[in-house]
């Protein structure tokens, strides 16, 4: 899935992510407004991983899309 899609389906999105990644707040989700990259490093800052296992875990959940 390209960043494209995932910025223009990101209403629909959203309970996928908030599924995969519980602790992002919904003021998270106002700043990623379906980016890819503010995705990955939300999932780092609340989770406390580094961006390379940040990026992994996002590019493993598009693959699931």
């Amino acid at each position: 899935m390209n960043k494209d899609i995932i910025e223009g389906n990101w209403k629909q999105l959203k309970g996928k992510v908030q599924q995969q990644w519980g602790k992002l707040t919904d003021d998270d989700f106002d700043v990623i407004a379906g980016k890819r990259e503010e995705l990955a490093g939300r999932v780092q800052e609340r989770y406390g991983i580094t961006r390379d296992e940040a990026e992994q875990q996002v590019r493993d959940w598009e693959s699931r899309l």
